[in-house]
């Protein structure tokens, strides 16, 4: 009778943990019927447009978690702070051309015709549901903090994964945000967490939504998955499409390498700046996330006229060298002659005008 007494303890414990708002909630009512009617959603989950398996094949699961864990990697973590350029977060653009300051990962800020939008702001030590777990922000990662901001147009949201949706960041974000965009599904979650429905917009793939000034955001594939805690895929993640009136912008949020870069860029390019992940990258889950050199071949699939690599620089959820990923980009923008950008973090990228592409990774080189 202990030992049942123990187990059951112990199921109703973990039970109450993984009701914690933290792990958000899933979609249910009318946006859970809308997720069931999209063409891409099969047994039980929603689908990548090419099949995606999380491993390939001959891997498995424990496979990747001892090499996780064990197989130890030289500089996986910068051993002193990195530099930063303390940025102008509540001010205005100066000119017609976006402005774009990033903190780190996939976190950024997009001030352009008068509007400041905010993609997967991440501004906790931590990418996982409780900060004692799992990989912590590199040091000199923290300069900006959420109660930086004054006021937000927009924060957008690519999906649900601790890494691009962080709930303290969220909660203090939310109050002073006009509206939340966001791929469809993932508003159960903000819901879950007190934020008023009416702010939220959810999209599918192809849906767009447009504001007054003429901004246009449009949600469109990505190769990736979701989850917060054990069910995947219940919830979409997408990259976005952001059409100003002298620009267009591609924030790709997530995604391995495939087929769609080129229909995107067929459908809706040339882009002046594509947003594209670059890190975060292994042979042991390559469908997933890209490896740097399919990152500038995404782009030029995309007709982007310049790249700026992100998903580097703050957490290390790989096992490559923290800044192996920029050095490998870098290398291959060089051979394919496509123009990149690499500000440092805090740095502002002011498009058609400031493009910094200084090194600034070896001087912080441990």
């Amino acid at each position: 009778m202990i030992a049942v007494y123990i187990i059951l303890i112990l199921t109703l414990f973990f039970l109450l943990i993984l009701n914690l708002p933290v792990f958000g909630r899933l979609p249910h009512g009318l946006r859970l019927d809308k997720i069931h009617h999209l063409s891409n959603y099969r047994d039980g989950a929603l689908q990548n447009l090419s099949v995606t398996p999380m491993q390939p094949e001959g891997v498995s699961f424990f496979k990747v978690l001892k090499a996780f864990l064990f197989d130890k990697q030289p500089n996986k973590i910068p051993q002193k702070e990195l530099s930063f350029v303390k940025p102008d977060l509540n001010g205005k653009t100066r000119t017609q051309s976006p402005e774009v300051i990033w903190f780190g990962h996939s976190s950024y800020l997009i001030k352009v015709d008068g509007l400041k939008v905010l993609v997967d702001p991440v501004f906790n030590k931590s990418p996982s549901p409780f900060s004692f777990i799992g990989s912590k922000a590199f040091p000199g990662t923290d300069f900006v903090k959420a109660d930086d901001f004054k006021e937000i147009d927009v924060i957008l949201i690519t999906h649900d994964h601790y890494d691009h949706l962080d709930y303290q960041s969220i909660l203090k974000l939310a109050p002073k945000t006009k509206e939340i965009i966001t791929s469809l599904g993932v508003g159960a979650h903000l819901e879950r967490w007190g934020i008023n429905a009416s702010k939220i917009k959810e999209l599918c793939w192809g849906e767009s939504l447009s504001f007054s000034n003429g901004i246009k955001f449009t949600a469109v594939p990505a190769r990736h998955f979701t989850g917060r805690k054990f069910k995947r895929n219940q919830t979409l993640w997408s990259a976005f499409i952001m059409q100003a009136a002298h620009s267009k912008l591609f924030l790709g949020g997530d995604s391995g390498y495939d087929t769609h870069f080129v229909k995107i860029g067929e459908e809706f390019g040339p882009f002046d700046l594509a947003l594209l992940e670059c890190g975060q990258y292994n042979a042991y889950w390559p469908y997933i996330h890209m490896f740097p050199e399919e990152t500038v071949q995404a782009a030029i699939d995309l007709k982007a006229k310049v790249l700026m690599p992100v998903h580097w620089g703050k957490f290390s959820l790989a096992m490559h060298p923290w800044n192996e990923p920029i050095t490998r980009v870098v290398a291959a923008a060089a051979k394919k002659q496509l123009q990149i950008v690499t500000p440092r973090l805090g740095e502002t990228v002011v498009l058609n005008d400031y493009l910094p592409t200084t090194a600034w990774w070896l001087d912080d080189k441990t």
